[in-house]
């Protein structure tokens, strides 16, 4: 029997909070382009996760909840997208045709995020992850091509699951609101002390630049 919306969220919150206390701040150095799936995103406006929350506690609950919508709008587009399913149906054909899936099977809190660190001036990567699923892809047949008025019914059709997901998204949001005070009591207690501890720490290496242990400089070695 399908789960409730309502139970699907709740689970999805429950997910989330079993994961939390495993994350822990990022210490590489962070990336430039903000992230589609969480900048703006009304999911998380409705969870109460705001911009001062670090984007790996938040891109870990947007990505549970938008794998509700997904399937909610999976399930919409079988019963009553018949073209809609089977280009679906023939792209998913496509991809297990790749022999290199990088971005498939991923934990909720990885799903999503750029498959490679942002490179560094100078130091240019020898090879990426995504190029080489960029060449998987070359070796993979394209679909095949459609009529105009194929393609017409197929916007009409993309159009009408935008439409329900949007229905969903929102049904979903009204949804986070009665999960805000235990999202927020997690962030409380899991987040906010270790971000209090970088600041901490922070704080005292600028105080203290030096090393207490290092010998006074003299004079003319400040000097120089």
């Amino acid at each position: 029997m399908e789960r409730s919306l309502e139970t699907q969220v709740s689970q999805a919150i429950d997910a989330w909070l079993r994961w939390l206390p495993r994350w822990e701040p990022a210490t590489h150095r962070g990336r430039l382009a903000p992230c589609r799936r969480c900048f703006g995103s009304p999911v998380l406006s409705a969870a109460g996760l705001g911009s001062d929350v670090p984007h790996g506690v938040q891109h870990g609950l947007s990505t549970r909840v938008k794998t509700i919508v997904d399937h909610a709008v999976a399930v919409y587009t079988a019963r009553n997208l018949p073209m809609l399913q089977g280009e679906l149906d023939q792209q998913a054909a496509r991809n297990r045709a790749r022999t290199y899936r990088p971005a498939e099977g991923l934990e909720p809190e990885y799903e999503g995020l750029p498959l490679d660190p942002e490179p560094q001036p100078g130091a240019p990567f020898l090879f990426t992850i995504a190029e080489l699923a960029q060449q998987v892809d070359a070796d993979v047949p394209e679909l095949p091509a459609l009529s105009d008025d194929a393609k017409a019914a197929l916007r009409q059709e993309v159009g009408l699951a935008d439409d329900y997901a949007n229905l969903v998204g929102r049904e979903v949001c009204t949804l986070l609101l009665r999960h805000r005070l235990r999202i927020q009591s997690a962030i409380t207690q899991y987040v906010e002390p270790q971000i209090e501890s970088m600041l901490e720490e922070l704080s005292r290496s600028l105080d203290s630049p030096f090393d207490p242990g290092d010998p006074p400089l003299h004079r003319g070695e400040r000097d120089q």
